[in-house]
């Protein structure tokens, strides 16, 4: 993958990290910012800029592991590429690996703590509107090779 259209994938990715649903949590947009969500769950101002800031403060750290995330598997395709020996493949690897996770257990974290500004009622609410979110916006799979 050349660097330009990694750059361009990154962001993507993250995006995309962030869409993947959990339960009553991920919309794949701003859902707190939203009219319809907001007058839904009855966010007051208050609630809303909390959820917007856990957002804003987990997105940065996310760009960054993105980042580095980037740069790891650039080494690992330099690395097979090159025909390095397999324990040193297998050492980026797992760095690699790790990286996703901790980008994983972050966003997990994120949604948690963005429901945790939400009342016991508000999160109710939200699970039964990420249900009807996920009936009418399914995920859409590509081709598998």
């Amino acid at each position: 993958m050349s660097p330009t259209w990694r750059s361009r994938l990154s962001p993507a990715l993250v995006l995309l990290a962030l869409a993947t649903p959990v339960h009553a949590q991920s919309f794949g947009f701003p859902w707190w910012k939203d009219g319809q969500f907001q007058h839904d769950l009855a966010l007051t101002a208050d609630q809303t800029a909390r959820i917007d800031g856990v957002f804003q403060s987990a997105i940065a750290q996310l760009r960054q592991k993105n980042d580095e995330l980037v740069k790891q598997e650039d080494e690992l395709s330099r690395l097979i590429a090159t025909g390095t020996d397999e324990s040193v493949v297998v050492k980026q690897v797992e760095k690699v690996e790790a990286t996703r996770a901790q980008m994983n257990k972050m966003r997990t974290l994120m949604l948690f703590h963005e429901r945790q500004v939400l009342t016991p009622e508000q999160r109710a609410r939200l699970n039964k509107l990420h249900e009807q979110w996920v009936k009418e916006h399914p995920p859409t799979r590509g081709p598998r090779s």
